[in-house]
């Protein structure tokens, strides 16, 4: 059987937001809190040293693309993740549906998993739940996630349940795996799904939270629907979820996300979307994003925003930055980096301190009343057309 050395303590409720902390093998982190992601074991243009003094507790990486390279026996054999990409901290890792998922004509999936051609060589692969479990815990993270079979928003409600109905099949083999296994206090999450459907989202917290794994992550979202659909599912399966184990919302990194997120009782977040648009010169500030190469930076002395306590802010003017996307320069992609995580990490240090001062719905109505997003249908449309490029 597994031993267990991962643990979750809720310090403090206000309303549904909380606050509370994660034990691992790797160390301690604070909830809420929003995990940086290095896909393959880099947040791309960072050392880890840098990710962890922007207020990084917790990276994800992804057992997929290990997997294909530099391969899973290689990392354990140096090590475990930890040790191989210099990362003192915890680790969660996503099993790779996803990444099948987004292969579209690439994979093929069915009862005993998910079958695919490498993005790099074509060479043929079978993703078991099994194997899905053992990656991730030969690579030594700190919290490692069902295989589920994720599905396109927009697909019929027949669709989504032989999904839904498959992901509650692999959770139960992935836990027995896991607790089999020598798990050396490896947490194990299990994914509920259920795409836009509220019948089918019901059955699978039910099913799902029948299975008494670690933590539980809510799956299906952030793929195109409605940003309302977004937070309504979201506070549906939160609801219903054991209050006494973390909630994790899979793909969601935008900063007005995270503060509706934690409204509706999540602890954990993940995305890739910060170091995204910041190495396409998009910026996060107080009032929204703003492109770096516009115009009206070319003179600005000062930093790009006076309130931000990062490295970039710090020490560099707008002007700079604008220079530096305009020239093409690697430095910029790393010092907008830097910022959009800090601003991203602060944000949720703010949100914490505000929970444990209960005054949450304040800070709320604050941080909405003054930050922007980004136009909704043009995201969606973004979205819509990255599925598409990707035959889902």
């Amino acid at each position: 059987m597994a031993q267990n050395s991962f643990s979750f303590s809720l310090r403090h409720t206000d309303g549904a937001a909380r606050a509370g902390e994660l034990q691992t093998p790797h160390g301690s982190a604070l909830t809420p809190l929003f995990m940086p992601v290095a896909t393959q074991a880099t947040v791309k243009g960072l050392t880890p040293e840098e990710v962890a003094q922007v207020g990084a507790q917790v990276v994800l990486s992804n057992a997929y693309h290990l997997y294909l390279r530099p391969g899973v026996a290689t990392v354990q054999a140096l090590g475990g993740l930890q040790r191989f990409m210099g990362w003192g901290g915890p680790m969660l890792t996503d099993s790779g549906g996803f990444q099948a998922f987004s292969m579209g004509a690439l994979r093929k999936i069915d009862d005993t998993g998910i079958r695919f051609r490498s993005h790099l060589d074509g060479s043929e692969h079978h993703f078991t739940p099994e194997l899905a479990t053992s990656n991730q815990i030969r690579l030594g993270a700190d919290i490692v996630m069902c295989l589920d079979q994720c599905i396109a928003y927009g697909a019929t409600e027949r669709e989504v349940r032989l999904a839904m109905d498959r992901t509650h099949r692999w959770a139960q083999e992935c836990y027995q795996f896991h607790q089999a296994s020598d798990a050396a206090g490896q947490a194990l999450f299990g994914i509920v799904q259920g795409g836009t459907f509220e019948q089918l989202r019901e059955e699978s917290v039910q099913a799902i939270a029948s299975i008494p794994f670690h933590g539980y992550a809510v799956g299906g979202l952030a793929v195109g629907e409605f940003k309302a659909q977004l937070y309504d599912f979201t506070r549906q399966v939160t609801s219903r979820l054991p209050e006494d184990k973390p909630r994790y919302l899979m793909g969601v990194g935008s900063p007005e996300d995270l503060v509706e997120g934690v409204a509706r009782g999540i602890d954990m977040f993940d995305c890739a979307l910060p170091t995204r648009v910041a190495r396409n010169g998009s910026l996060f500030t107080p009032a929204g994003r703003v492109d770096i190469t516009k115009q009206r930076f070319a003179d600005q002395a000062g930093p790009l925003d006076d309130s931000c306590d990062c490295y970039t802010c710090l020490n560099y003017s707008a002007a700079y930055l604008r220079h530096l996307f305009r020239a093409k320069e690697l430095l910029g992609l790393r010092l907008a980096s830097v910022h959009n995580l800090r601003f991203v990490l602060r944000l949720m240090e703010r949100i914490r301190e505000a929970v444990l001062a209960n005054r949450f719905e304040a800070f709320r109505r604050e941080f909405l009343d003054e930050y922007r997003p980004t136009d909704e249908t043009a995201r969606q449309e973004q979205k819509l057309r990255w599925l598409k490029e990707r035959g889902v």
